[in-house]
């Protein structure tokens, strides 16, 4: 029986061996995989997440890549539920930024390159039963629902059709805890790595076994590994914080919620006329505060 390579997780690939040049064949597989068609990273850019010392930021590793059609694609790995109020807005907020950031002032629109957005997401965001979603901006018929072909004269006089999805971004939002391991397409055999850290025999999928070998934990140095467990330990240990501290504050919130009813059913039994020492039973208060609460 063949048994299953331990690989690095993702994120920590994303942030110390993927930008290298010599990997970018692993990004090629998992963005053809996602996008559908062949692609080719051109060039790593630098986004917000660049940090020197990567422990600053456990929850949250993201890439920046430019491909051969000159889009924009962000990569952005969430592990923890915490970070990811507003989620939605702040993907907006990284496209468009993207977008501004990238096209000089007084330059013309045609200038503006496509975002493409994908979240690599360790929890489920939303509601639903799938665990891969897309969206765009998409125009559509008031009446007639009909999407719209656009067109354009190039210089060359030669007249381009495009609709609205090839100029607004696009997102992909992958939820890998809803993902049940069921492997029908490509794009599976890659989540089945993030979910894992490690892959089944006889992956199909574009470039994949090329991450089995250069992902192959046995391979890392001593030194690496070292960093490498240390970076583990601290994200199970985020992890543990933010969900003790989830559970505190809801507790806490169930004992106020408790104090605060228990408060109004002291205060409607002493001005029925009910005893301080029936009423201090009944609701575990003390006779100080039931005198306050019937003042």
């Amino acid at each position: 029986m063949t048994t299953e390579t331990k690989l690095i997780r993702f994120d920590w690939a994303m942030k110390n061996l993927l930008r290298d040049k010599a990997n970018f064949d692993i990004l090629e597989g998992f963005l053809s995989a996602i996008l559908r068609q062949d692609v080719s990273v051109i060039k790593i850019l630098e986004s917000e997440s660049n940090v020197p010392d990567f422990d600053l930021k456990l929850n949250r590793v993201d890439i920046l890549i430019q491909d051969q059609q000159q889009r924009y694609v962000i990569i952005e790995i969430q592990n923890c539920h915490i970070s990811a109020y507003f989620y939605l807005e702040r993907i907006l907020f990284g496209t468009s930024k993207v977008i501004v950031d990238n096209v000089k002032l007084g330059e013309d629109y045609s200038e503006i390159s496509k975002v493409v957005s994908i979240s690599i997401l360790y929890f489920n965001l939303g509601l639903g039963k799938d665990y891969i979603y897309y969206g765009n901006t998409e125009f559509r018929g008031w009446h007639d629902n009909q999407s719209p072909i656009f067109q354009r004269r190039e210089l060359d006089k030669t007249l381009e059709k495009f609709k609205s999805q090839d100029i607004f971004p696009e997102y992909y939002l992958i939820n890998v805890e809803r993902f049940a391991d069921e492997m029908k397409t490509d794009l599976d055999e890659w989540i089945y790595l993030f979910k894992h850290a490690t892959l089944p025999p006889h992956c199909q999928a574009k470039n994949l076994d090329k991450a089995r070998g250069k992902l192959d934990i046995l391979k890392m140095s001593p030194e690496e590994r070292h960093r490498y467990d240390l970076y583990l330990m601290a994200l199970v240990n985020e992890r543990d914080k933010i969900e003790t501290a989830h559970n505190e504050g809801w507790q806490g919130g169930l004992r106020e919620g408790e104090n605060v009813k228990a408060r109004k059913i002291a205060q409607k039994m002493f001005k029925a006329g009910i005893d301080i020492e029936t009423i201090a039973t009944m609701t575990d208060l003390s006779p100080d505060i039931i005198q306050q609460e019937g003042k």
